[in-house]
C-alpha cells in the first residue's frame, strides 16, 4: 500500500472513535485542533508524542538534535536496531505521521535554541517538556519563555519506576521561582531540580547502586515503566489544560506517583525549593551526591577486544571469567597463541587457603571455566575443542594445568540455553523462602548434572540437621587461626561489586554485625577476642550459617558414581557443579555453596594437616562424623558439591570479575596468590 494510499483511506473520525465516551465527539475536534510544542524525543518525548498523536492532537512544533543510540534501547520509543544513528526528529516525526498522516508538525532540528523560541512556540497552545534532565540551562530558558509568552507548560519526570509531575501556569508561579537554580553551581542547580521535581524522593528507597547517580558525569538510571507512567499522567494533564475541564494543580502543587511502592503523593510546597522541608530534602540529598562521586562508574560498554584475540574469542573468554571460583581466586589467565587459539593458564590457592590445601576446589573452579567456555561459544558463532596440554600429571592434582582452547567458526551462531544464566549467575548468601522444589525441578537438576553423578536432597525436617551441621563448621571457620588471613584477605568493605574479592555488603551480615567484622578483621588479635571473652562466633554463625541453612527450599549433594581422585575428575566435578547452577538461575532459584563441611571431613578422612590448633582437630572430627551420620560416609566421601537452594530476591551486592585485559598474560603461570597481602 502506497504512503498516498494510506493518507487517502486515512479518516480521522474513525482514527480516534474509541476515545469518545471518554471525551465527547467536540472535545475530539478540539484536540484536533490543537498544537504542541514538544521539546526532545528520548525516553519521554517519544511516549509523549505519540500517545498525544493517539489523542488525535493534530498539530506539533518536535525540536530535537540528537541521535539513536545503543544506551537508548531499554526506554526510548524509537530506539530500534533500524533506527541506530538516524535523527530522533526524523523517526518520531515518521511514526506520529503513521498515526495520524494528517498532522501538522513543524520540525526543529537543532533543539530549541535562542535563535528558534519565537517559531517554536509561534502559535502553540501547551508546552510539553520532555528535554534530558542534564539540559538545564536550555529547560530554564524554555520555560522561561513559555512563561513570558502566555503558555501552560508541563514536565513530567520518569524516577525509579514512577513519575512527578509538576505543571506551570500562567500568571501562576514560575519554574524560576520555584526551583531557585539562579546563580547555584551546575551540581547544586541538579540537586535542586531533582528535589523541586520529587519533594518526598519516593524513588529513593528502592535504588540499588547509587554509582549509577553522578550529577558531575550527567549520569543516571532509567527505566522504561516510568517513561510510560510519565507519558500516561502527562497526557491526561494536557488534555484536562486544552479542554478546560478537570481540576489542574500548578507549582507549587506537585504529583508523584511511583509503581514499585504503591504510593501516590500530592505535594505542596509554597516557596518551592525555599520550603523548609525541601531544604532539609537538599541537604540530604547533597551528603548522597558526595558519597556516590567516591563509587566507581559502572560500565556502560563492552571493552574491545585484547589485542591478537578475535572479537568472536574475547566474547567467550569474558563470558567464561564469570564462572565460580572459591573467593573469587579467578585461578586463570588467559594467553592468546593466535586470534582463535588461547592457552588457559590454571592455579590453585594451595599455599595461602586453608579451603584449598589439596588444590581441589580450584580444579573444581576450572571445571566451570571450562565448560562455561563450552556453553558460550555457540553464541559467538564457534566450536571449541578443549585439549589438557601434555606435562600435567593425570594422576596427582596439577599445581599449575594448562588447557589449549581451539575455536572454529561454525556454521551459524545458536546460543545454548543456559548462556543467559552465566552472568546473573550469583550467590545469595541470606535466608530464602522455604516453598519446595517440585519434582520437575529436581529432575531437570539431575539432567543437567548428566551421566555420572546423582543428587541428595535434604529438605523438610533435614534444615534443622544441616543448620547444627554448619554451626558447628562456622566455629572451625571462625577460630582456627590459618583461616584468619583469608577471611582478612577475601572480604572488600565499603564497596557493593568486587572485581576480586567478596563485597562486604554480599557477606549476609546485618550493620551491625558486618561494622563488627570489620572492625575484628583488622587483626586475629581482634577476633581472638572477641571469641575468648565476648562469644564473637554467635552472630555470624546465627546469621550467616544457622539461619540461612534452616531459611531455604532444600540443601543438597552433588555425588559422584567414584569419588573423585584425578585432575580430569574435579574438571568433570566442577562442569558438572557449573550446568547445575546455571539450570537454578535460569530456573529463578538463588543459590549458595555450602562447601566447607566437606572440605573439614575430607581432611580428617585423608589424614591432612590443616591447622596447628587442636581444637579446631578435635571439632573437625565431630564435624565428620555428624556429615556421615547426616548422609552416610559413602555418600560423604563421593560428594563434590554441597550448597542450598530456594526462591528468593537477587541480591544487589556481589563480587564481579576482572576485566578481560588484566587475566590475559603472555605466557606461564598466573599469580596463584592474587589475595595475598
Amino acid at each position: 500500500m502506497s504512503p498516498q494510499h494510506v493518507s487517502q483511506s486515512f479518516d480521522y473520525a474513525t482514527a480516534f472513535s474509541r476515545n469518545i465516551g471518554w471525551l465527547t465527539p467536540t472535545e475530539q475536534a478540539w484536540l484536533r485542533g490543537r498544537r504542541l510544542a514538544v521539546a526532545g524525543l528520548g525516553g519521554v518525548g517519544g511516549v509523549h508524542l505519540l500517545t498525544l498523536a493517539r489523542l488525535g492532537v493534530g498539530a506539533f512544533h518536535l525540536a530535537d538534535f540528537d541521535r539513536f543510540e545503543l544506551h537508548n534501547f531499554n526506554r526510548q520509543a524509537g530506539a530500534t536496531m533500524a533506527t541506530l544513528d538516524r535523527p530522533k526528529l526524523d523517526v518520531m516525526a515518521e511514526a506520529a505521521l503513521a498515526i495520524n498522516p494528517e498532522l501538522d508538525i513543524r520540525r526543529f532540528a537543532d533543539g530549541v535554541t535562542d535563535d528558534n523560541l519565537d517559531a517554536f512556540f509561534d502559535g502553540v497552545d501547551l508546552y510539553v517538556d520532555a528535554l534530558d534532565f542534564f539540559v538545564l540551562p536550555v529547560r530554564r530558558k524554555v520555560f522561561a519563555a513559555a512563561h513570558a509568552r502566555g503558555i501552560p507548560a508541563i514536565t513530567a519526570a520518569p524516577l525509579g519506576m514512577g513519575t512527578a509531575v509538576l505543571t506551570f501556569l500562567p500568571g501562576r508561579m514560575s519554574f524560576e521561582d520555584y526551583f531557585q537554580v539562579e546563580g547555584q553551581p551546575e551540581e547544586e542547580q541538579y540537586a535542586r531540580f531533582l528535589v523541586g521535581l520529587s519533594p518526598t524522593m519516593l524513588q529513593q528507597g528502592y535504588l540499588v547502586d547509587r554509582s549509577t547517580i553522578n550529577f558531575v558525569e550527567k549520569r543516571g538510571p532509567s527505566t522504561p515503566m516510568a517513561c510510560e507512567l510519565a507519558a500516561g499522567v502527562l497526557v491526561t494533564e494536557s488534555l484536562k489544560l486544552l479542554l478546560g475541564r478537570g481540576p489542574v494543580r500548578a507549582a507549587p502543587w506537585g504529583l508523584h506517583f511511583d509503581a514499585y511502592r504503591n504510593r501516590l503523593s500530592r505535594t505542596w510546597r509554597p516557596g518551592g525549593n525555599r520550603h523548609p522541608l525541601n531544604r532539609l530534602t537538599l541537604a540530604i540529598m547533597r551528603t548522597l551526591l558526595r558519597r556516590a562521586r567516591s563509587l566507581p562508574a559502572p560500565a556502560r560498554a563492552a571493552p574491545a577486544a585484547p589485542a591478537g584475540l578475535d572479537p568472536r574469542v574475547a566474547r567467550v573468554l569474558e563470558l567464561a571469567s564469570w564462572a565460580p571460583s572459591g573467593d573469587n581466586t579467578q585461578p586463570w589467565r588467559f594467553e592468546a597463541v593466535d586470534p582463535l587459539t588461547v592457552i588457559v593458564h590454571g592455579c590453585d590457592t594451595r599455599d595461602h587457603v586453608i579451603y584449598d590445601l589439596r588444590g581441589r576446589p580450584s580444579q573444581l573452579a576450572l571445571g566451570a571455566l571450562l565448560e562455561t567456555a563450552r556453553i558460550a561459544a555457540p553464541g559467538a558463532g564457534l566450536a571449541l575443542d578443549i585439549e589438557t596440554l601434555p606435562g600435567v600429571g593425570d594422576t596427582t592434582p596439577a599445581f599449575a594445568p594448562m588447557f589449549r582452547l581451539q575455536f572454529t567458526p561454525a556454521a551459524a551462531a545458536v546460543r545454548h540455553p543456559l548462556e543467559t544464566a552465566i552472568r546473573a549467575r550469583c550467590t545469595q548468601r541470606r535466608p530464602l523462602s522455604r516453598r519446595p522444589l517440585t519434582d520437575a525441578v529436581k529432575a531437570a537438576f539431575l539432567q543437567a548434572l548428566g551421566p555420572g553423578y546423582s543428587l541428595r536432597w535434604l529438605e523438610g525436617d533435614q534444615r534443622l540437621d544441616v543448620a547444627k551441621l554448619l554451626f558447628r563448621n562456622a566455629h572451625i571457620r571462625l577460630t582456627t587461626p590459618e583461616a584468619y588471613p583469608t577471611h582478612r584477605d577475601i572480604i572488600e568493605f565499603g564497596v557493593q561489586y568486587s572485581e576480586d574479592r567478596l563485597p562486604g555488603a554480599a557477606v549476609g551480615l546485618d550493620p551491625v554485625g558486618l561494622a563488627l567484622m570489620r572492625w575484628a578483621m583488622k587483626s586475629w588479635e581482634r577476633v581472638d577476642f572477641l571469641n575468648r571473652w565476648f562469644a564473637g562466633t554467635w552472630l555470624p554463625r546465627l546469621q550467616l550459617d544457622f539461619a540461612p541453612a534452616l531459611g531455604c527450599a532444600a540443601h543438597f549433594l552433588i555425588i559422584a558414581e567414584q569419588a573423585p581422585q584425578t585432575l580430569a575428575d574435579y574438571l568433570a566435578a566442577g562442569a558438572a557443579m557449573q550446568r547445575f547452577w546455571l539450570t537454578a538461575t535460569r530456573l529463578g532459584l538463588q543459590f549458595q555453596p555450602e562447601m566447607t563441611p566437606l572440605i573439614f571431613s575430607g581432611y580428617i578422612r585423608d589424614g591432612i594437616e590443616f591447622t596447628t590448633k587442636q581444637a579446631s582437630v578435635d571439632n573437625a572430627r565431630t564435624l565428620a562424623r555428624q556429615l556421615d551420620a547426616l548422609v552416610g560416609a559413602d555418600t560423604a566421601a563421593r560428594a563434590v558439591y554441597f550448597g542450598r537452594l530456594g526462591y528468593g530476591p537477587v541480591p544487589v551486592s556481589r563480587s564481579t570479575r576482572l576485566p578481560l585485559a588484566r587475566l590475559m598474560t603472555g605466557g606461564g603461570s598466573p599469580d596463584a596468590s592474587p589475595q595475598k597481602s
